[in-house]
């Protein structure tokens, strides 16, 4: 992995929830390179530990002076954080950087059309047709993706914060998205979980102003992950009708590539370069969130 350029981490410690996704694992590489010591957050014990031992295989992440270690925990479970930041305390003695990137979808939250037409109006013709409509929305679905969005921001900022007002320059960036400045269609659980997040992010950088712990967020155009592969690439490769539209809409004219993101979470995580940057959620998108389609 090359770094667009390098902040000093040398002494910190970085907890990056959602460790094992494809841009969380960017971020935990991009700061241990910066030479910090990074805990690799996340449920799946396999996809944590892979992400540890590439970046500790990685011999200009030695060089640097940083390294990461697997940290196996449920961002829903409140016992199960304060259990993390036991085992994390024991390996470095504190945390200075908190990335809330957990988050996802769930298929109740979402409608199968992108327009609710009249004929869909009537239950029994839609269901006749395999249409999911707005009213057949599994609130549990619902629930569960505001849950892990907006309370797996949350939860983690509590465990973690507390301690982190005691360091020195302490940073939290949270994981918003380009569905918190323009909804996308047939996604409104996860919309509405990312502009909480949004929302979440403000209010937590004046909450917190006062015992020093910046909040900031990062809101990723589409970039392609694991999660939203099947959505925007057929299986030969070739883009999905929707993955067309996307790109109709961003100027650039293509997804973004994960290291893309890391220059914005340096410099927010940099003292020296952001140091009055408090309460901003920045679009990385290719200039998506700036087009009206005209």
């Amino acid at each position: 992995m090359t770094l667009p350029y390098k902040i000093p981490l040398n002494g910190k410690t970085a907890v990056v929830t959602g460790g094992g996704g494809v841009l969380c694992s960017q971020f935990c590489h991009a700061l241990a390179l910066c030479g910090a010591s990074v805990a690799v957050l996340g449920y799946r014990p396999e996809s944590i530990t892979r992400v540890a031992n590439q970046i500790n295989s990685d011999p200009e992440v030695k060089e640097a002076g940083g390294s990461a270690f697997p940290v196996v925990a449920n961002v829903l479970d409140r016992e199960a954080l304060e259990k993390a930041k036991e085992e994390i305390y024991s390996h470095t003695g504190g945390v200075d950087i908190l990335i809330n990137g957990a988050g996802g979808n769930n298929p109740k939250g979402t409608t199968s059309e992108e327009y609710l037409k009249p004929e869909d109006l009537d239950p029994e013709s839609a269901a006749a047709r395999g249409i999911k409509t707005f009213f057949d929305l599994d609130p549990e679905g619902i629930q569960t993706v505001f849950n892990l969005n907006f309370l797996g921001t949350l939860l983690p900022t509590q465990v973690f914060a507390r301690d982190m007002a005691k360091r020195e320059h302490p940073v939290i960036i949270n994981i918003s998205s380009m569905n918190a400045f323009r909804p996308l269609t047939k996604i409104p659980a996860y919309s509405g979980a990312k502009a909480a997040v949004t929302n979440l992010t403000q209010w937590l950088a004046v909450h917190f102003a006062p015992v020093g712990i910046r909040v900031n967020a990062i809101a990723p155009g589409f970039f392609i992950t694991e999660q939203n592969r099947s959505l925007l690439l057929n299986e030969d490769g070739t883009l999905t009708e929707r993955s067309k539209k996307i790109l109709a809409h961003t100027p650039m004219n293509r997804f973004g590539e994960p290291h893309e993101l890391v220059g914005t979470l340096l410099w927010l995580c940099d003292s020296r370069a952001s140091g009055f940057v408090n309460g901003v959620v920045i679009p990385v998108d290719g200039g998506f969130s700036a087009y009206s389609g005209v």
